[in-house]
């Protein structure tokens, strides 16, 4: 098959595109044939050796992607409900289903969980092989594109609105970062989703718009205005019930001041550093919630690939590239100039 791999850890230049084998997969297992897979930042991350990801060795190829969609051409042995060619979505976030925690449910917490792409060789292929679990079917209102968008962005999106921040319809929602695929995610969950009050951030008057054009309701230009004195003035003093900051250090202290009594702050990603200053007297005085969020459940992928397709929600894509051109499309992502998903179509 064809396929884009790494030997070696380094700028987008390390990617090779050529062939390699087929995956082959277990009794449990079913072999898809990628027809897109969209890029996200980890994929950077696992590429260039950083954030946690460097390999120690390179025993084979490794193969970079997580988020997928295409149609099941091979099924395991004890695989059961699951047939060649069925449209699905694959969940990037790999559990065991056998842990005290799968067993309860809360899946998101699986002792024995790895990520697609990351951890075991991904998607940027013409098949990859994922537990059958990972595999969710497709409406065929949704394209492999968008289909392909979803999960990275809307999982930590949903878990932080939805199930963990339970973001109501007269609350107040600020997404940080709005032109990201998790901002983008973000404000479609907590205006189509929740039916809340959407604030978000930006830096342009471009991405300004088409933040608005999702469902924004105030979208605050943090190059020229102050992000906690902008939410004052529209909250009318009171604050925001639930931040869901994926950009990190920078926006911390902004966004944290401009929390509600009772604010919930979810967090899902540091792109911009790791580590800032607690207001401790200020979280137990205003009896404020920070937590934490990596990806997701399994059902909050269901729930979410039901209301793609729907309608409520899509997937915001910038731009898509053939699959040979996967290096152009890692400099895009590393250029930060583009507004939703980049995919790789194969």
């Amino acid at each position: 098959m064809k396929a884009v791999y790494m030997t070696e850890h380094g700028g987008a230049d390390v990617l090779r595109y050529g062939d390699q084998p087929e995956p082959e997969i277990g009794p449990n297992d079913v072999k898809v044939r990628v027809r897109a897979a969209a890029l996200n930042r980890l994929d950077v991350y696992t590429r260039a050796g950083v954030r946690g990801t460097r390999r120690r060795n390179f025993d084979s190829p490794h193969i970079l992607g997580g988020d997928a969609a295409g149609e099941i051409v091979e099924v395991g042995s004890e695989v059961r409900g699951r047939k060649a060619g069925e449209r699905v979505v694959v969940n990037p976030r790999m559990t065991c289903s056998q842990c005290r925690y799968c067993s309860a449910g809360e899946d998101e917490f699986c002792e024995n969980s790895g990520m697609l792409g990351s951890s075991r060789s991904g998607s940027y292929a013409e098949y990859v092989g994922v537990p059958s679990t990972s595999a969710l079917a497709i409406p065929d209102s949704l394209s492999y594109e968008e289909a392909a968008s979803l999960p990275t962005v809307y999982l930590p999106s949903w878990t932080i609105l939805v199930r963990k921040g339970a973001l109501k319809s007269w609350e107040t929602a600020l997404v940080l970062s709005a032109s990201a695929g998790v901002g983008t995610a973000g404000i479609q969950v907590a205006k189509r989703v929740a039916g809340a009050t959407v604030i978000t951030t930006t830096s342009t008057a471009e991405k300004a718009a088409r933040a608005a054009e999702l469902g924004a309701d105030h979208v605050i230009d943090y190059s020229e205005e102050d992000i906690a004195e902008r939410v004052r003035e529209i909250t009318d003093g009171r604050g925001v019930d639930v931040v869901l900051d994926h950009v990190g250090a920078e926006f911390w202290p902004a966004a944290t001041r401009s929390l509600a009594v009772g604010g919930r702050y979810g967090i899902c990603g540091v792109t911009t550093g790791y580590r800032a200053e607690l207001q401790m007297g200020m979280m137990f005085t205003r009896y404020q919630t920070v937590f934490g969020v990596f990806m997701g459940r399994k059902e909050d992928m269901r729930q979410i690939v039901e209301m793609a397709g729907r309608g409520r929600i899509r997937g915001i894509i910038h731009q898509t590239f053939p699959l040979e051109d996967a290096a152009r499309a890692h400099e895009v992502m590393e250029s930060r100039n583009f507004f939703g998903k980049l995919v790789l179509t194969a």
